[in-house]
């Protein structure tokens, strides 16, 4: 069974751990074709949060909801992209090895076709046959980012999605994120690349201890979160 949906929205979502609030009624909501991003400094909660819309934290309080679905429908997680800082790649399998098991644990159809595909876009058909654990920072990168589209998410969640890859590579990035909105995927993503992430975002929201200290969209987005950035730092 699987899931679709058309938006995602926090409903006043908090995360405590232990003492430690780390998100404090987080409220936004996110529609097809969005690419939002997720601004602030280090420890403003942007992890938690993408962990949160990931299904792979539970809420403290509040609620995340997929459409007319929660984050407890089995089916959900069928429709979720995740890149973490953790690219969940198995080092001693070869890339194309893990991206074939990813993609039979998607269901993927034509499992092979899709695998083929995604190293081509990858860029490492040459080295598809080499285990991972040889692979650069952004060899690995780039081949993370292939496991998490592999079955066409319509969420795809980004934690610092341009580190390690070189400009070819993030410019291929750039393009593939705006072509993912366009064809109908909800996209967010933190970053601290903001030169880059102006050439892709269509919102953001910046974060300050926990909470959203501005939201903004539209071409102006960064101008309008500048002082907020500043002021977060």
């Amino acid at each position: 069974m699987t899931a679709d949906f058309d938006s995602v929205s926090a409903v006043n979502v908090s995360r405590v751990f232990g003492r430690r609030r780390v998100l404090a009624e987080v409220s936004f909501t996110c529609r097809r074709g969005d690419v939002l991003g997720l601004l602030g400094p280090n420890g403003a909660g942007k992890s938690t949060l993408l962990a949160v819309l990931a299904t792979l934290l539970t809420p403290s309080s509040g609620q995340i909801r997929y459409g007319a679905r929660t984050a407890g429908d089995p089916a959900v997680r069928g429709r979720i992209g995740w890149l973490g800082h953790d690219l969940q790649l198995y080092p001693e399998l070869t890339g194309r090895e893990n991206l074939r098991f990813f993609a039979r644990l998607y269901g993927v159809p034509r499992v092979e076709q899709a695998v083929n595909s995604a190293l081509v876009r990858a860029r490492l058909e040459h080295a598809a046959d080499d285990p991972v654990a040889s692979y650069s920072r952004g060899m690995r990168q780039r081949l993370a980012l292939e496991r998490a589209l592999l079955h066409a998410p319509r969420l795809l969640l980004l934690d610092e999605p341009f580190t390690g890859l070189d400009g070819r590579s993030v410019r291929e990035l750039v393009d593939r994120l705006r072509a993912i909105g366009q064809d109908g995927a909800i996209v967010i993503m933190a970053t601290h690349d903001l030169d880059t992430a102006e050439a892709v975002l269509t919102r953001a929201l910046v974060l300050r201890a926990g909470r959203i200290a501005a939201e903004a969209a539209g071409g102006g987005w960064l101008d309008a979160c500048r002082d907020a950035l500043t002021h977060s730092s």
